[in-house]
């Protein structure tokens, strides 16, 4: 029997991807929760896996050679977590470049888009001083419709997002765009979109990875000390 995974986690979009991953594998974890509201994740022994003081992060006790290995960055533990089981990642190299570009196109676009969006829209009115930013709460709302917009548009013509099959780059947007509404956006002009949320949703797996924890997340608009820890340090 698999040595199940260890996953330092917290539940956030990014956090989400790797519950909803191992769910969909098939594969045994544990999970270790890393408090970012309380800063857990400046800790010297979370810092040895995750240098850059980010959730999620894994060790896995059976990792290449069947040595133990840990790794941090969300895109990356997709990647190894692919590989290791042959599932979600294509069936062929041009599934596979498929796959990798819309991953990364998340890890370089929605995700740091969508982050700001919502630290803008929702978080930073709320600070103490409040920071009401008329720039930034239009820049970051315009450009994460633009982005949903690129992928309205990819999913009119594909079920997923790399084809029509089902894959980490999926995995990896919907935590993401789950949370359209804290965003700002619509989903009246992106039918193909509103499908894709609904379709991936309601998969099991998904569902199951999205609860991991559910109940210890904080909302950061009341939250002073977790708002001190996040957005000023």
């Amino acid at each position: 029997m698999q040595n199940p995974i260890k996953l330092y986690y917290w539940p956030t979009p990014n956090g989400w991807k790797i519950t909803i991953a191992l769910e969909e594998m098939g594969l045994p974890y544990t999970v270790k929760l890393v408090n970012i509201g309380k800063g857990e994740q400046f800790e010297s022994n979370f810092l040895k896996i995750a240098p850059n003081n980010r959730i999620p992060a894994i060790m896995d006790p059976d990792g290449p050679d069947g040595a133990p290995v840990s790794i941090f960055e969300s895109g990356a533990i997709l990647q190894y977590l692919a590989r290791k089981t042959g599932q979600f990642c294509g069936r062929n190299e041009r599934e596979r470049i498929a796959v990798d570009q819309w991953l990364m196109w998340q890890m370089g676009g929605l995700g740091p888009m969508a982050g700001q969006a919502h630290h803008f829209l929702k978080y930073a009115p709320m600070m103490d001083p409040p920071q009401d930013l008329p720039y930034a709460k239009d820049r970051y709302r315009a450009e994460t419709a633009r982005l949903y917009g690129v992928m309205d548009r990819q999913l009119a013509d594909n079920q997923f997002l790399a084809g029509d099959f089902y894959s980490i780059a999926d995995m990896a947007c919907w935590g993401w765009a789950s949370l359209w509404e804290g965003q700002q956006q619509t989903l009246d002009d992106k039918p193909h979109f509103a499908r894709w949320l609904d379709a991936v949703g309601t998969r099991p797996a998904v569902i199951a990875g999205r609860g991991v924890a559910a109940d210890t997340r904080a909302n950061l608009q009341t939250d002073k000390d977790a708002q001190n820890l996040l957005f000023k340090r």
